[in-house]
């Protein structure tokens, strides 16, 4: 028979208190390793978030028209861009007509007057290649059947721009002594009639500068701080009197949104977005992107 000796007291109390080192830092090292995880999620998916905020916004301010962005207070209350600040917090702009620029095969507006057509008058443009038709086809798909060709308005490249001209006052466009033409079909598909803004009432070219260049808008943009939302408006005419309020449609951009900043020097766009998380306290992240 072998004998077996027991762990003596003074064994026990050395196992004690190795254990007890092993539970307090050990505990400690797992929940360092955890918080280190959750933060580098958190960062990770912030990063993420902020950063496709920034290129979709990015992506669509490129094909502005460059002197239509505003930063608006109130509906009566906006300014240029370079001339708002903080207090300014919402941005607008008139959205050129990319997609129908672009067309399937070929651009459905072809971007040029033909300022020395026969058939031109004071009351008739002539775009060689344009298809209207197709406009009307495509606009009324991307607007869910709330917008057509009769809609739309022409911004001639080249001439002067007021920034009261776009219609931003909520006032609708009268007469085409304005910035924005407000437009319709003709009788043939390569062919636009003016129009008075907010009605299909033919009004007249004369006495207004045609240039041979232009680009053609059926909306503008508006990006907004909602809850903590950013939110893209769409789907609203300013030429025609509307505001993204009132007639457009919207979006979520991304949520959680601590700050959105645009600024404007000349031409040139900066936007900022910073993004927070519901999990670190007092905590965000911030992209930031420049636009030509």
């Amino acid at each position: 028979m072998k004998i077996r000796n027991a762990f003596s007291m003074i064994e026990l109390i050395f196992v004690i208190v190795i254990m007890g080192v092993i539970a307090k830092f050990g505990t400690e090292f797992l929940a360092e390793s955890y918080k280190s995880f959750i933060f580098s999620k958190v960062n990770n998916q912030l990063q993420s978030n902020s950063a496709t905020a920034v290129e979709f916004i990015a992506e669509r301010l490129q094909y502005r028209i460059k002197d239509s962005v505003i930063a608006r207070k109130s509906k009566t209350d906006f300014k240029a861009l370079a001339d708002a600040d903080d207090s300014y917090p919402v941005v607008e702009w008139i959205a050129s007509d990319i997609d129908g620029f672009r067309g399937l095969g070929k651009p459905l507006w072809s971007g040029i007057i033909d300022l020395n057509h026969e058939d031109a008058t004071d009351i008739l443009l002539i775009s060689p290649e344009t298809n209207t038709t197709a406009i009307d086809d495509l606009i009324d798909k991307l607007s869910y059947g709330d917008k057509g060709i009769d809609d739309v308005a022409l911004y001639f490249i080249g001439s002067n721009s007021d920034i009261d001209g776009y219609g931003w006052d909520g006032n609708a466009l009268t007469t085409q002594d304005d910035v924005m033409h407000p437009v319709k079909a003709g009788d043939n598909e390569n062919e636009f009639v003016p129009r008075k803004g907010g009605t299909t009432d033919t009004n007249s070219f004369t006495g207004i500068d045609i240039y041979e260049y232009y680009k053609l808008a059926w909306s503008a943009n508006a990006l907004v701080i909602e809850n903590n939302n950013l939110m893209l408006y769409y789907n609203y005419k300013p030429w025609d009197g509307e505001n993204y309020a009132d007639n457009g449609k919207s979006a979520v951009i991304i949520e959680n949104v601590s700050t959105f900043r645009a600024m404007a020097i000349g031409s040139v766009m900066k936007i900022q977005v910073c993004v927070k998380s519901d999990l670190i306290e007092e905590y965000s992240l911030c992209k930031e992107k420049t636009i030509f």
